[in-house]
């Protein structure tokens, strides 16, 4: 049985009904006329997690700005972990997915693209996703296109699943390293470029030690490009060029 723990004011849970979520009628449990729907209820708080981050989001939090009691959140939305499925679904069904052009190299990486766009706008979706088992419809629409843009490379169904959660994975982990990395450097009283130089002086310094001969040999090298979508890029085609089939 699955143990509920939290990371980043995230719950992990293993409990909720995919069938009773996605596939029962959108409205209260008990017999009162709705005021609000889940559509809505989502909505408010993909809404405050866009603002404040994932930890702000509570029950509590999100009937206030509903203008609502926190019990009766409950009658559409039994809990934390529902609700969550609901906005990395709702989030996810934001999705702009590319046209399948029958080139899947060049489909994942506009896939990727798409994703990373995706998660920039939610920030909070890369801590999120990888907590979650959600297979709502804004999500299954992203499967469909993945296994579609995989087809020609004749994987069986149960591999084009993978690299479609390796590719996901990826760009969940890139874009919560980009998002962390901005944070630092809000809170931050120097500015990147005086940070980047002040760890370039020190690993210099680390590599004419004479302990660290393969460092000192990479330092010498022209370095990569600094720009984060060429970083991106780069990162995205090793990881793509090593899924051929």
């Amino acid at each position: 049985m699955e143990v509920s723990t939290r990371r980043r004011g995230v719950p992990v849970h293993g409990e909720v009904d995919p069938e009773r979520l996605w596939l029962t009628a959108d409205q209260p449990r008990t017999g009162r006329r709705p005021r609000h729907s889940r559509a809505e209820i989502t909505a408010e708080a993909v809404a405050l997690a866009d603002a404040e981050g994932l930890a702000a989001v509570t029950m509590r939090a999100v009937a206030a700005r509903l203008g609502v009691g926190t019990m009766s959140l409950y009658t559409y939305v039994p809990d934390k972990d529902t609700l969550l499925e609901l906005m990395i679904d709702q989030a996810g069904g934001d999705l702009a997915l590319p046209p399948v052009t029958g080139d899947w190299r060049a489909d994942l990486h506009a896939l990727a693209r798409a994703q990373r766009t995706l998660m920039h706008r939610h920030p909070w979706l890369p801590a999120a996703y990888p907590l979650r088992r959600t297979i709502g419809p804004g999500t299954l629409a992203a499967l469909e296109h993945a296994l579609a843009a995989l087809a020609p490379t004749g994987l069986p169904g149960a591999a084009r699943l993978e690299v479609f959660a390796l590719l996901t994975g990826f760009v969940a982990s890139h874009v919560g390293y980009e998002v962390a990395q901005r944070e630092a450097l809000e809170r931050s009283t120097r500015s990147a470029a005086d940070l980047g130089a002040a760890q370039l002086r020190y690993l210099t310094a680390m590599a004419a030690s004479g302990r660290y001969p393969q460092l000192a040999a990479t330092l010498a090298e022209p370095p990569a490009p600094a720009d984060p979508e060429a970083t991106f890029e780069r990162l995205l085609g090793r990881l793509i060029n090593g899924l051929s089939p």
